[in-house]
């Protein structure tokens, strides 16, 4: 018997509707989205899935039940919007709620998940991101993603079900047995620096949760937003958005845009579409990206961060983040907390610019500017 793939076994990549346009997504924005994903290059890049956030739903279930589209904003319905993007050549996903209602205070799945499962596995949804609003007062968090995992297999479809729980009962450590692909470890991301700094670099205490079937989600990507959307509070730098696509690559988080991708600027379908940063985040071998810091009582935790993470072919990603407000930083990590021998050579590849810096041993220095990072492979050269 031929054994099926592993679901999520890299961390998932796709849009969803909900950092940009929020209670505004229609039909024709999702069918423009999916055009535009195609034409820049963004699915040959690895993005494949195009997910529909709250808002998609209308006032009532029908006579069966069954969850339907709002008749204004999605006249051709779910299952033919469904159909027109895999026509694209990408996956479709869909957003509903393990309370009554939706974070928006729209029909949501509690004690319906069975048959809003089935629906879902009807329309040909591959993806379900599953918020956690407006639930029953004594419903544990466990109870309710385990019993919409199970409706979801029931159906006997592939769903990536990807956990909204914002990090409230520590779904890292229960999500992935309880049947969840992906899990939020925090509350929701905007688009401005100290969001990016905060939820990204305190993901160091679950980061060994996360692996190949499930994946700890620091929220979706606001690169490119540039201030504009549902979620815009200011905006950020290219050296921040920089920051934050490297970071996310590196840890590894899912990659799912949150920009208007049919008007993204050449800077951001470039970083978006960075082959070398993209394979760091979708390395086959899954491990985790550890803190070289420490904790935040480090001296100076507040300063810059280091972060390193081993990849598949032997090699290592090394990310020098500088967090200061002001002051440029000369980086440095040793080859002994990086687990190499000291006197190990290593070619040393800029992965932004994808040239090798040098070849050295025992460690490696470099300055980076303040809101900035520079990110490497070492490449051990081996006698």
């Amino acid at each position: 018997m031929t054994q099926r793939p592993l679901l999520g076994a890299t961390p998932p990549m796709g849009w969803n509707s909900w950092n940009t346009f929020g209670a505004q997504i229609t039909e024709s924005v999702v069918r423009e989205t999916a055009d535009a994903m195609v034409a820049t290059g963004l699915r040959d890049a690895g993005y494949e899935y195009v997910v529909i956030d709250d808002f998609w739903e209308a006032d009532e279930r029908d006579a069966g039940g069954r969850l339907q589209a709002h008749p204004e904003r999605f006249p051709s319905g779910i299952a033919a919007l469904a159909d027109y993007v895999h026509g694209q050549g990408l996956k479709f996903g869909i957003y509903s709620c393990a309370g009554t209602h939706t974070c928006g205070g729209r029909l949501a799945s509690y004690g319906r998940e069975e048959i809003d499962a089935q629906t879902f596995a009807d329309w040909g949804v591959d993806y379900l991101k599953y918020d956690f609003c407006y639930r029953p007062f004594g419903a544990d968090g466990p109870t309710l993603y385990r019993r919409m995992a199970q409706a979801l297999r029931a159906t006997g479809r592939d769903v990536i079900f990807s956990a909204c729980e914002w990090g409230i009962n520590e779904p890292w450590a229960w999500a992935r047995q309880a049947g969840c692909h992906l899990w939020r470890t925090t509350g929701d991301i905007v688009d401005n620096w100290k969001s990016i700094r905060d939820i990204g670099f305190g993901q160091a205490k679950m980061a060994s949760y996360g692996g190949p079937g499930g994946w700890n989600d620091p929220d979706m990507l606001v690169v490119g937003m540039r201030g504009k959307g549902n979620v815009a509070e200011g905006g950020c730098t290219d050296d921040e958005y920089r920051v934050h696509f490297a970071l996310w690559c590196l840890l590894p988080s899912p990659l799912m845009i949150g920009c208007d991708v049919r008007a993204m600027d050449t800077f951001t379908s470039e970083l978006l579409a960075h082959p070398g940063l993209i394979a760091i985040n979708q390395d086959p071998a899954g491990l985790p990206a550890w803190n070289l810091n420490g904790d935040e009582n480090h001296w100076d935790w507040k300063n810059f961060q280091l972060w390193a993470r081993h990849l598949a072919d032997g090699s290592i990603a090394v990310g020098f983040f500088n967090i200061h407000d002001e002051n440029t930083h000369k980086m440095v990590v040793g080859w002994e907390t990086l687990s190499l021998d000291p006197r190990r050579k290593c070619r040393v590849i800029d992965v932004f610019d994808d040239e090798e810096v040098c070849i050295t041993d025992v460690s490696f220095a470099i300055n980076v500017a303040p809101h900035s990072v520079k990110l490497v492979r070492l490449v051990p050269i081996l006698d």
